[in-house]
């Protein structure tokens, strides 16, 4: 991968980037994706963050190399410190980290949120807090969708600000639009999950000491959702 040669969960998430957006890239790692959007003149302008010293010099060497260092600022930030009013940002990518860690950028950057700017997210698991997040947060969800990449199931998921936003405990846990589009890879994820979960069970129920009750009702809801929603 990289700037000519997006990988398949990354140009996904570029599908669900407006055109013409001013992007802000959290966690931009090599800047792939505001550079590759950035040539094909999909966005006016991006800011790249990064939280750390290596990936901030790789994102700034990809900028330099392609040319775009006026339309990309590539800033060392954390998480959403990396935006600036100035920046007038319309879209907010957050890519490849576990959906708690996402929602903790968010939380602890609401300060640079606008409201008006669209939220492109692809968490590594942990989809459930980050939706309870969204939606406690007034972000409703426009899309979902799942796809296969190395043999790994990923999410993305797209919001952005509305009014009276509210979801059941079942839809945070699988998705309100996954459940409704039901894709083969959204079904393939949760029968990948229901035999993991039986197994976890199955290995709780054995252990007998230090049961914790809450955690096998909490696997025997989850159980009961899934088989509920295969059936």
């Amino acid at each position: 991968m990289n700037e000519h040669t997006l990988s398949q969960r990354l140009e996904r998430v570029a599908a669900h980037v407006p055109a013409g957006a001013r992007l802000a890239d959290i966690g931009s790692d090599h800047a792939y994706l505001p550079v590759a959007l950035m040539r094909r003149g999909a966005i006016a302008a991006a800011v790249s963050g990064e939280v750390a010293a290596t990936p901030f010099q790789a994102a700034n060497r990809t900028v330099g190399d392609n040319g775009l260092a006026q339309h990309i600022t590539v800033r060392l930030a954390d998480g959403l410190a990396a935006i600036e009013p100035a920046d007038a940002i319309t879209a907010i990518s957050l890519c490849g980290m576990g959906g708690e860690t996402i929602r903790d950028i968010l939380d602890s950057g609401k300060a640079h949120l606008n409201g008006r700017e669209r939220l492109i997210l692809q968490p590594n698991g942990g989809e459930q807090p980050l939706r309870r997040w969204l939606m406690e947060n007034g972000y409703q969800i426009l899309h979902e969708e799942v796809l296969r990449e190395n043999r790994f199931y990923y999410e993305i998921i797209v919001a952005e600000r509305a009014e009276g936003v509210s979801y059941s405990a079942e839809q945070l846990y699988f998705g309100p639009m996954q459940m409704q589009a039901r894709t083969p890879q959204f079904l393939a994820k949760w029968q990948r999950l229901l035999r993991q979960k039986r197994k976890a069970l199955a290995s709780l129920e054995q252990a007998r000491q230090g049961l914790s009750v809450q955690k096998v009702q909490e696997i025997e809801q989850q159980i009961a959702w899934i088989n509920q929603l295969l059936a």
